[in-house]
């Protein structure tokens, strides 16, 4: 029986078509192996999506009233599941986590800029932690009194260190508080009652200490004090007998207080006691109106160490790709994993920054090819997967080889005027439906990222730019952002050296 077909023919090359896709009533027998092929390498996807950009979208939505309250979707004695918010720090008033944050440019090239502006600092920050004549110790506090001293912040944009946040419980009774999560950290902390120095604006009510039923100290002579810094790469000081704890970001944002100790609720059925953390009385940088970071490092002091006798050092994560939808963090091994059916790529480690999350990536894909890249230019750099960071950043020689790649399949678009960080754009305002050849990140293992469609572009759709960037340097660490990972479950063994991704994530 023949079959009425409607299709869309794209030019992808000056010399060649592509038949992208069928509308209505397309027989697959109507279509050739060949063009499948094809097609199966191409996003396509209407241009009035573009305009959905998370990142740029300062509108208000339902996620403002209902998310900033804790998931317990399946609690298990095996795995704990909590929220993921996607965090708008660029919106002012769209949410109440974003409400102190001043001056915020409205417009979306405007917003997009700043935000890789912010972006950059911590990059330059994971960067230098590599870097040999790294020293942080100038910036803890020097004076040796009873009070905690304030450290002076330098001038700029402060760092942000995080774009999504779960609430976790603290105390007793429990006082749930919105904290943004970041495998690029060891050290959790909150702010603090008395706030002896500064405390910033929260949403939730201060987590005052003396309320709680739970809290201690750490003292200063503790082995539990001694273990501050390698999470934090500050010597710890001394309040009187308490143990004070500093931790220093990219741009000089900083916390500062009392290290403690505290039960914490997950869930109603995952509550943990002695949880170490740092009580913060002065506070300074953009952390929105949340309460603090949860840190899901690899050091003895992050979350998943302290909680590893009961989820084995295994989390997973998905991140949300919209402000509309959210994701969810979750400790320990979820049953609804066909981990069978799942490869995992080796994870490694390195001596210099030995709580960031180490794979091996081996090549690129670009629209159905491998790109022409010598593997010992991923080996000379690293690469290290971070939830913090937003564009991922590749060695200059594999971007360039990306670039030159997607230009090409991209040449029937315009390119229109590049941003501060990222060099290939384009002005997609008059086109109906856009075709964006897939990248795939090919890792150890044959374990394949197959980037979402809106990991590979970022930017209002005037300015739409390809979501990736070099490093200056082939030797600079890689990083796989956040944007790179969107709707990807990512789940981490830590224990057994092992990541995998699990496409369609945020649905399980």
């Amino acid at each position: 029986m023949s079959m009425f077909c409607t299709l869309r023919v794209f030019l992808l090359s000056r010399s060649i078509t592509l038949l992208l896709f069928c509308i209505i009533c397309c027989s697959s027998s109507e279509i050739s192996t060949h063009e499948k092929e094809r097609v199966s390498h191409f996003h396509v996807m209407k241009g009035s999506s573009l305009l959905n950009d998370a990142l740029l979208d300062c509108s208000s939505d339902a996620s403002s009233s209902s998310s900033t309250t804790s998931s317990m979707q399946g609690a298990q004695s095996e795995k704990s599941s909590m929220k993921i918010v996607h965090r708008k720090h660029h919106c002012s008033n769209s949410h109440p986590l974003n409400q102190n944050e001043e001056d915020i440019p409205k417009s979306g090239g405007k917003i997009l800029e700043n935000y890789l502006l912010q972006d950059q600092i911590r990059v330059n920050y994971i960067q230098s932690k590599f870097s040999k004549n790294e020293n942080n110790s100038e910036y803890f506090p020097s004076r040796k009194d009873s009070k905690v001293s304030s450290i002076p912040a330098k001038s700029g944009i402060p760092l942000s260190i995080g774009n999504y946040y779960v609430n976790v419980g603290f105390g007793t009774p429990k006082k749930d508080l919105s904290l943004i999560f970041d495998t690029g950290s060891d050290f959790s902390w909150i702010q603090c009652k008395p706030c002896v120095v500064s405390c910033h604006e929260q949403e939730q009510p201060v987590f005052d200490p003396s309320q709680s039923k739970t809290y201690s100290n750490i003292s200063c002579n503790s082995t539990e004090c001694a273990q501050l810094r390698s999470a934090t790469s500050l010597t710890p000081r001394c309040s009187s007998s308490t143990c004070v704890y500093g931790i220093q970001y990219g741009d000089q944002s900083y916390s500062v207080g009392y290290f403690g100790s505290e039960k914490i609720t997950l869930t109603s059925r995952d509550v943990f006691r002695n949880f170490r953390f740092g009580c913060g009385q002065n506070n300074r940088g953009l952390f929105g109106k949340t309460a603090g970071l949860l840190g899901l490092g690899r050091d003895r002091l992050s979350l998943i160490s302290q909680t590893a006798r009961q989820y084995r050092q295994v989390f997973s994560y998905c991140l949300p790709s919209s402000v509309s939808s959210t994701g969810y963090l979750k400790l320990g091994n979820d049953k609804k994993d066909k981990i069978s059916s799942t490869k995992f790529t080796p994870l490694l480690t390195n001596s210099k920054g030995p709580s960031f999350y180490f794979l091996d990536m081996t090549s690129i894909t670009v629209g159905g090819t491998k790109l022409a890249i010598a593997a010992s230019v991923f080996a000379s750099s690293g690469t290290i997967i971070d939830s913090g960071t937003v564009i991922s950043r590749l060695p200059s020689s594999a971007y360039a080889a990306l670039r030159s790649s997607f230009r090409s399949f991209m040449s029937q678009y315009p390119l229109t005027t590049p941003t501060r960080l990222l060099d290939t754009c384009y002005n997609l305002t008059s086109f109906d439906v856009v075709s964006v050849p897939k990248i795939i990140l090919n890792f150890r293992g044959g374990v394949d990222l197959d980037v979402n469609f809106y990991g590979l572009l970022v930017g209002p759709i005037e300015q739409i730019c390809l979501a990736f960037a070099g490093n200056q340097d082939d030797t600079d660490v890689a990083i796989l952002g956040n944007r790179q990972q969107q709707t990807i479950k990512v789940i981490y063994n830590v224990a057994g050296k092992k990541l995998g991704f699990i496409p369609g994530g945020c649905s399980s």
